[in-house]
């Protein structure tokens, strides 16, 4: 090993090192080390060291190196405790023949119907809001999401058999997410953890029965899942199907929801720009039309907007790998043993990419500027490479129909003036976002 390993950031504690501060912020944790050791560097969490890598050219490493010097599946053990072997946490060859599987939910006829079913389920949510009042975004979007993804992913009278039950449990399978402790200790939330995935797959086995007994019923992603065969011949197992669309659905809401609400509220914070937004809808899409393909792709400003919101505030603020070989980084070797790390938080906000980056600027992504074009590696708020978010074009067909509908109807002010990014294990989401909201034609 001739070049040096990553130099680590100052702050370490005797044999915690940094995992208090990486527990409790560890976005500063990592922009000071970027201060102080530049786009490569180490933390160390207890007895595992973490190389940190910032910037598209070691994000470039980072995922084409995945499932070669790199190993996935590691440093997500903890999720494989809420969910099993399923797709990314699953050995290489079964994540290619599962993701096969799953991609059938996102190919184009599937997303042609799902943005009929937003529509609705989004416009029943509006006409239940009366004609003035508030809401609190982040609560309000959870059930609404979850609508959306029961509605599109189960079919509408699987997800009425789910119950508010089934997503309620949501909460405290959410809540087992620990990437610092060993999943399976005797722990309180871990105990929660356990109870509600066993409830939610008692709740969830009949109904896969009852389709497997009568598949002529039903046409819906679902069905697709469970009629799907693999190359030799096999159908999917019931618990991998159970698995699956606990990890769908949970990946489908707990995102989503936090990237929803701030495009809400940035739109707010920055009314030049929502005028821009408010006179697309106006023309492309005014009150009472239906959205289909061709008006969709035409809310540009809608779509810039979803794409600075995934810069600035990314649900997912940090991707893990395990390194499994001696691997050369810049000027750097990253050790077998270490895990590496990639953090949006700091890399989405480089100046040499982004311009006044601290600034919200949609139009950043317009053509001319076009700012996350110089490097298929500059934006990862959905990851990269071949484990890439398979439901990115879902989520931001969500968000835009979201702000779409919502805008065209609604005037809204916002009555949280500053919402700050609450950062836990799980997804970030603004801590509380109050909005005030008149129907514009009761």
């Amino acid at each position: 090993m001739s070049q040096p390993i990553p130099p680590m950031v100052s702050g370490a504690l005797p044999v915690l090192g940094h995992a208090l501060e990486f527990r409790s912020d560890r976005t500063a944790l990592v922009r000071r080390g970027f201060e102080e050791h530049g786009k490569i560097f180490g933390i160390k969490l207890a007895n595992q060291n973490v190389a940190i890598l910032v910037g598209p050219e070691y994000h470039r490493t980072f995922f084409m190196e995945t499932d070669k010097a790199l190993g996935i599946q590691e440093p997500y053990s903890f999720l494989r405790s809420m969910f099993g072997e399923v797709l990314f946490l699953a050995p290489h060859e079964v994540y290619l023949e599962q993701r096969a599987v799953v991609l059938e939910a996102f190919r184009r006829e599937k997303m042609l119907h799902y943005a009929d079913v937003m529509q609705e389920v989004v416009q029943a949510w509006l006409d239940g809001l009366g004609d003035s009042g508030e809401m609190e975004l982040v609560s309000e979007f959870v059930r609404l999401v979850q609508e959306v993804a029961g509605h599109c992913f189960l079919g509408r009278e699987a997800h009425q058999q789910l119950g508010r039950e089934f997503w309620d449990l949501y909460t405290d399978l959410a809540e087992g997410l620990d990437p610092l402790l060993p999943p399976n200790l005797p722990l309180p939330k871990f105990r929660r953890r356990d109870r509600a995935k066993a409830k939610m797959q008692g709740i969830l086995e009949p109904i896969i029965l009852e389709r497997r007994q009568h598949p002529e019923r039903y046409d819906d992603f679902l069905q697709d899942l469970i009629n799907k065969r693999y190359p030799d011949g096999r159908l999917a197992e019931q618990d991998l199907i159970v698995n699956m669309l606990l990890g769908l659905m949970f990946a489908g809401h707990e995102t989503t929801v936090g990237q929803a609400a701030w495009t809400i509220i940035l739109l707010l914070q920055n009314p030049d720009y929502l005028r821009l937004v408010q006179e697309e809808i106006q023309q492309v899409a005014p009150d009472g039309v239906h959205i289909d393909p061709k008006r969709m792709t035409q809310l540009e400003h809608i779509a810039w907007a979803v794409r600075e919101v995934e810069r600035m505030r990314p649900s997912v603020d940090m991707l893990m790998r395990t390194v499994k070989e001696d691997l050369p980084v810049g000027d750097y070797v990253v050790p077998q043993g270490w895990l590496a790390q990639v953090t949006q938080d700091v890399a989405h906000n480089l100046p040499v990419l982004f311009e006044d980056p601290d600034t919200f600027d949609p139009l950043r992504y317009a053509p001319g500027r076009a700012e996350d074009k110089q490097d298929r590696f500059a934006l990862i708020g959905f990851g990269g490479g071949i484990h890439k978010c398979i439901g990115m074009n879902f989520a931001n067909m969500e968000m835009t129909v979201i702000t779409a509908l919502l805008f065209r109807q609604f005037d809204l002010e916002l009555v949280t003036r500053h919402p700050q990014v609450e950062r836990g294990l799980g997804a970030s989401r603004p801590d509380k976002a109050v909005v005030r909201y008149r129907r514009r034609n009761p």
